[in-house]
């Protein structure tokens, strides 16, 4: 992709082969998993900007509440501390072309708790929502430097969208970096 181009998103998706067969959300012990509670936003707020999200507040949130699911945002917390370190919300994705979509949103966590399985969890969860909902189609959105992430969703068994001529590309530095076997034949076209 030269410099002009414009910059497109990577896209995931959950195979159909998968839908009768919801990923468990586990945690470490020490950890708990649940919904958004009110008074939750100043720590989500933190977990976002620690993720490299910065800038969120109640102004931002806004347009994406109307979209959560309900049950749908899910927090990993740390028990000894009670506080918030993992987060991901199952977003209604309506379009025209799309009606009944689902989409596996604002996935971070804090990184003082990384390698925990967390973030694991709490998408397993979003993901779980959505196929106790009916949802038929769920996707997500992310970059290429996200490693953690693309590692989290390809464990679950997310797979790679490869909707334009660089995206086979892309994914094989992708899976070089995680070490992760590059099988585009079997990705969704």
């Amino acid at each position: 992709m030269s410099k002009n181009d414009t910059y497109l998103q990577l896209q995931m998706v959950w195979p159909e082969q998968l839908l009768n067969a919801p990923p468990g959300a586990r945690l470490p012990t020490g950890y708990t998993l649940r919904t958004y509670q009110p008074g939750d936003e100043p720590r989500f707020y933190e977990v976002m900007d620690l993720a490299g999200w910065p800038g969120w507040n109640d102004e931002k949130l806004q347009p994406w509440l109307a979209r959560i699911l309900p049950e749908g945002w899910f927090m990993a917390v740390h028990t000894r501390c009670n506080q918030i370190v993992a987060t991901a919300m199952a977003l209604h994705n309506y379009t025209n072309l799309h009606p009944f979509q689902g989409e596996l949103g604002w996935l971070a966590g804090d990184p003082a708790h990384a390698g925990k399985g967390l973030g694991v969890a709490v998408s397993a969860a979003v993901t779980g929502r959505f196929i106790a909902a009916g949802y038929r189609h769920i996707h997500l959105y992310t970059e290429d430097f996200r490693l953690a992430a693309l590692k989290t969703y390809l464990k679950l068994g997310y797979v790679p969208y490869l909707y334009t001529p660089e995206m086979p590309e892309r994914w094989q530095v992708i899976c070089a970096q995680l070490q992760w076997p590059f099988t585009p034949e079997v990705w969704r076209l």
